[in-house]
């Protein structure tokens, strides 16, 4: 079963600043393009740190801000105050760059962007440097496969080529990305794998199963008697 990777689905027309371009020219570099993140690339050519509109927003936000009324405002404050005070992207930047590997699957992609909290991460070659950048709008693309997609892949690579089973024998039918499995499997252990595999699909929401068994392999036969 092919897993779309992370290069697939990026952006590869991925604009870069450099650690010492000064804070308005990111601001219009953001603007022109119509994007919210820009990674930010060392002397090297490597992927050091990304700056997003947030980032930005924080010379803003703390422009007429009062001062601290609490300890914990007063923490929050000394956190994001150097970021409100940087002038190039070496003091905006969020470091070191949590990057995700063009070859990575989207599933690991997306899992890394849920553990940090990001909507969008550059994506770099296997030497570190900026070969596009993902979003989560990027990794949700697997779910606009079409039924017929789905349906023809689960018939063919899991029934037919990883589990050897009669496609005759088990329904496959797909609405809306939900899977709904009826028939009958030749031995009882079948059916989770299938349902794994099945699932597994690129696209697939969930899965519904209905099915049968000729052989129920999970009973140990009995010892005979010499």
């Amino acid at each position: 079963m092919r897993r779309r990777k992370v290069a697939d689905v990026m952006t590869t027309q991925v604009v870069t600043v450099a650690e010492e371009t000064p804070f308005i020219e990111i601001v219009e570099a953001m603007a022109e393009h119509g994007i919210h993140a820009v990674p930010v690339v060392g002397r090297g050519g490597r992927v050091t740190g990304i700056v997003t509109d947030a980032d930005l927003l924080r010379k803003q936000e703390y422009k007429d801000a009062e001062g601290p009324r609490t300890l914990l405002e007063a923490l929050r404050r000394r956190r994001v105050h150097a970021k409100a005070d940087a002038v190039d992207a070496r003091g905006l930047m969020t470091a070191p760059a949590v990057t995700v590997p063009q070859d990575a699957s989207v599933a690991e992609a997306a899992r890394l962007l849920a553990r940090h909290g990001f909507k969008q991460a550059p994506v770099v070659d296997a030497d570190g440097r900026p070969a596009g950048i993902v979003t989560r709008a990027d990794l949700l693309r697997v779910f606009l496969r079409s039924d017929d997609e789905i349906r023809d892949e689960i018939i063919r690579e899991v029934l037919v080529d990883r589990l050897w089973q009669d496609p005759s024998q088990v329904a496959v039918r797909v609405q809306d990305g939900v899977v709904q499995l009826t028939g009958r499997v030749d031995r009882r252990s079948m059916i989770p794998v299938l349902v794994r595999l099945a699932a597994a699909t690129e696209g697939v929401v969930d899965v519904q199963e209905l099915l049968y068994y000729k052989q129920d392999d999970t009973i140990p036969e009995s010892y005979r008697r010499v």
